[in-house]
């Protein structure tokens, strides 16, 4: 089958259908979780044939991790507020408490679900996680620019892992969903410290 051919298939569901199937499933993921959420069950829930989904999709691993995608608010690459700091701010401002609550329990089971699920490993960060890396480089880059931060700074590096850290780790040690209010004041008193800006 030509690349055209399959194309022409799989763009027989408008986006509006897409929309649908997309919320339908990280309905079910909320619900079930990744390890039992099936292909079966998104044709149940959205009433689509499984052929469809695996024509559309390939697998479940595509299929959710395009849901995540499309669930984000924004992205990191749309952010330029002129200030390393207004970028986080305005980062951090992209989801409500309610939606970060969510999204938080949602990613922590995709986390463990991506352990032992190498098909979603690989997807997740082809997908979601390369592009979040280099839109963060190219955010500090220009803080680099600016002169907000030194190129030579240590932080550098690590950026990623504190705004992931402060994020995850809420729950984790204050049994508390992450919020505007707390990642603002984070990256006020650790990220931006760290970076020396």
């Amino acid at each position: 089958m030509t690349e055209a051919v399959a194309a022409a298939r799989r763009s027989r569901i408008t986006p509006e259908r897409e929309a649908e199937l997309y919320e339908a499933v990280l309905e079910l993921l909320r619900e079930v979780g990744y390890d039992a959420l099936t292909m079966d069950a998104v044709a149940a829930r959205t009433r689509s044939s499984k052929a469809t989904l695996y024509r559309q999709w390939g697998g479940k691993a595509e299929l959710v991790v395009k849901a995540l995608r499309h669930n984000k608010r924004g992205h990191l690459g749309d952010i330029d507020t002129g200030s390393l700091r207004g970028d986080l701010h305005a980062l951090v401002a992209m989801e409500d408490d309610c939606t970060m609550a969510q999204n938080s329990a949602l990613m922590r089971g995709i986390a463990m679900a991506m352990h032992h699920n190498e098909d979603l490993r690989e997807t997740f960060r082809a997908q979601i996680l390369e592009a979040e890396i280099v839109n963060g480089r190219q955010m500090l880059q220009r803080a680099v620019d600016r002169g907000e931060v030194r190129p030579d700074c240590p932080a550098i590096d690590f950026m990623v892992h504190m705004m992931v850290g402060g994020f995850a780790t809420r729950t984790l040690l204050e049994d508390q969903p992450p919020t505007q209010d707390f990642l603002t004041s984070y990256i006020d008193a650790v990220v931006l410290p760290a970076l020396g800006a």
